[in-house]
C-alpha cells in the first residue's frame, strides 16, 4: 500500500517539474515574441515619421 503513495507522490513531483518546464519555455517565448513586436512597432513608426516628412504638406 506505501508503495502506491510513494508512485502517487512521485508521479505528481515529475508532473509538476514538467510543467514548470514547459512554463518556463513558454514565458521565454513570450519574451522573445514581445521584443518582436517590439522592435516591428518601432520600425513602423520610424518609417511613419519619414513618410510624414517625405509627403510634402500643402
Amino acid at each position: 500500500m506505501s508503495w502506491m503513495l510513494v508512485a502517487a507522490v512521485l508521479l505528481a513531483t515529475a508532473g509538476l517539474l514538467v510543467l514548470g518546464v514547459l512554463a518556463i519555455r513558454l514565458w521565454l517565448n513570450v519574451r522573445a515574441l514581445a521584443k518582436g513586436v517590439d522592435a516591428a512597432s518601432r520600425a513602423l513608426a520610424e518609417a511613419a515619421g519619414e513618410l510624414g516628412s517625405a509627403v510634402p504638406h500643402s
